[in-house]
């Protein structure tokens, strides 16, 4: 096989269409483009998302702002004050939370946030506390650990 022996294989190659070469042709007179308007003249078309006029689609829609942070933590959180339902002297964990149905799954870390008033000690072990989670826990005798 030589260079010069290479064919297209059948059907690959269309011959052009030529219109505007008569009538007998059956590309004769308007050359297949109809009959006037924008369509039928030469560099007549419409730019992409035109609508004849109307307010464009892209412009009724409300305007997008920001962005999403997929790298920000998600935290279960927990008021001091519903940890009143666990004994005096528990140790309170994720499982336990999870066990006691404050937090619905154990894949997000917790965090423990200061509404509300816990009444009796507990040893706490979570993901984060805030200040004044912390403050109370302490005053009522417990201990706090971050892991």
């Amino acid at each position: 096989m030589r260079q010069d022996e290479l064919r297209p294989s059948v059907g690959a190659r269309h011959k052009k269409k030529r219109v505007g070469r008569g009538n007998s042709s059956g590309h004769g007179t308007y050359s297949g483009r109809g009959c006037k308007g924008q369509k039928s003249r030469s560099g007549g078309k419409v730019r992409l998302g035109f609508e004849g006029g109307q307010l464009p689609l892209i412009k009724r829609l409300p305007e997008k702002r920001g962005f999403t942070n997929a790298f920000k933590k998600k935290y279960s959180i927990v008021n001091v004050g519903k940890l009143s339902i666990f004994p005096a002297n528990t140790e309170v964990t994720r499982e336990k939370l999870f066990e006691a149905g404050l937090i619905e799954s154990l894949k997000n870390p917790v965090k423990i946030l200061g509404t509300g008033d816990v009444h009796h000690s507990l040893s706490v072990k979570t993901d984060r506390l805030s200040t004044a989670a912390r403050k109370k826990i302490l005053s009522a005798g417990g201990k706090v650990k971050e892991i």
